[in-house]
């Protein structure tokens, strides 16, 4: 490992996914059908799950290489200066002419709850082809991070390149996949790590996950199904991990939540990150709960995010 400019810099973390621009309204209460509310603010803030997890794993100390489209709209500058400030590589992020840049309008409650709208713009248009372009900067990379907000075909084909490198996958299976259509035994043979929330742990084994007794049962479901590693996200209560057929309840931290937009695509980055400097998956996610925390009571998807002494600290208060 080295270190540079303050930050452990442990290896290479590729990410292949989506970049938004986040509309974000907050308001006492979202809206019911037909019903219009009064906002008490508006922001624009630079997300997409892709970018986000990006830049929470370089913050939480990787090395890391963004990989994905944007438009040639003026809001693709916010997204650029937002990887840069980050410092996340750009030279595999594709600019597509005569197409909007992703974005999604978020609507947050006093609660610290949100309902979202993602439209994909230049995302919807990553392809197979754009995952071959990938070459060279999966040499040596200590793992792929992915998503599903970014065509399907692109993301499968993005897992072959991994496997043919023998670079280790990780996979946020947000949002989660149609249940009409769901997600192949052969491609989830190919994933080392996943990381499904509730919701989407119940989408892809069919069980109703709603509590670490039943995450856990989802989890052992998914290592039979041929993934390494999983964990479960359950929100303010932490998450459940599992591999070899161990299963482990991390409980969560009790924070106060301004905004919960990227939590979860802070768990992923810092996860990556710290899967990548050797921890034991039990560690990992402790440090991983930990970032996802400290981003629920800041504002926005990527300002919110952690860096790595923040995290730190973060833990040392804790113990």
């Amino acid at each position: 490992m080295e270190r540079e400019e303050g930050l452990l810099v442990s290896w290479g973390i590729v990410v292949f996914g989506s970049l938004n621009v986040d509309f974000v309204v907050v308001t006492e209460n979202r809206p019911a059908p037909g019903e219009t509310v009064t906002g008490s603010s508006f922001r624009i803030h630079p997300g997409g799950k892709g970018a986000n997890q990006a830049v929470a794993a370089s913050r939480a100390g990787g090395a890391v290489s963004m990989a994905g489209r944007i438009g040639d709209d003026h809001f693709s500058d916010a997204l650029t200066r937002s990887l840069t400030e980050s410092r996340v590589r750009q030279d595999l992020i594709w600019v597509t002419p005569g197409v909007t840049t992703g974005c999604a309008v978020i609507t947050v409650d006093m609660r610290g709850e949100n309902s979202i709208i993602v439209v994909p713009g230049a995302n919807g248009l990553t392809s197979a082809q754009d995952a071959e372009r990938l070459g060279d900067s999966l040499d040596g990379a200590g793992a792929l991070l992915l998503q599903l907000e970014i065509p399907f075909p692109s993301v499968v084909r993005a897992m072959e390149k991994a496997r043919e490198k023998g670079v280790p996958v990780m996979l946020d299976p947000a949002p989660a996949p149609d249940p009409a259509h769901p997600i192949p035994g052969e491609v989830l043979a190919m994933v080392d790590v996943i990381m499904p929330n509730q919701h989407e742990a119940s989408v892809l084994t069919g069980r109703r996950v709603f509590d670490p007794e039943s995450a856990g049962a989802a989890a052992l479901d998914l290592l039979a199904a041929g993934i390494k590693r999983v964990v479960v996200k359950l929100g303010d209560r932490g998450v459940v991990c599992a591999e070899g057929g161990n299963v482990l309840h991390i409980p969560g931290h009790r924070v106060k939540a301004v905004d919960t937009t990227a939590a979860g695509d802070t768990f992923a980055g810092a996860l990556a990150e710290a899967m990548g400097e050797g921890l034991s998956l039990e560690e990992a996610c402790s440090f991983a709960n930990a970032a996802a925390a400290l981003s629920v009571t800041g504002e926005g998807a990527q300002p919110s995010m952690p860096w790595r002494g923040e995290i730190e600290d973060f833990l040392a208060r804790e113990r």
